[in-house]
């Protein structure tokens, strides 16, 4: 039976095996992949295909900027508002009735 030490030297010399087949063969197939894009004249986007999924890229119209909503809640000491969308600030507490703003 192999040793350890003989098993990793086996396995290096296995993956340098590998990378040097590797190369010449990955040339080869370039090779061959140039020669049947010149026979066929196709170009590299002729085999990137095209984007299939979803909706296309910039194909829709640009959305107005949404304006935001009146605050609806004013935090006397510091100013702050809020319009009573998204997370409750700490300053709201448990009675917000309080805090909020005159409607116009």
């Amino acid at each position: 039976m192999a040793t350890y030490k003989q098993l990793l030297a086996q396995k290096e010399a296995l993956e340098a095996q590998l990378a040097e087949v590797r190369a010449t063969e990955v040339a080869g197939v370039i090779e061959q992949i140039r020669t049947l894009m010149e026979q066929y004249g196709l170009s590299v986007e002729d085999i990137q295909g095209k984007r299939r999924r979803g909706r296309p890229a910039g194909g829709g119209v640009a959305k107005a900027a949404k304006e935001p909503l009146p605050p609806k809640y004013r935090d006397p000491k510091t100013g702050k508002t809020w319009s009573g969308r998204g997370r409750a600030p700490a300053w709201l507490g448990k009675n917000p009735n309080r805090f909020l703003v005159a409607e116009e």
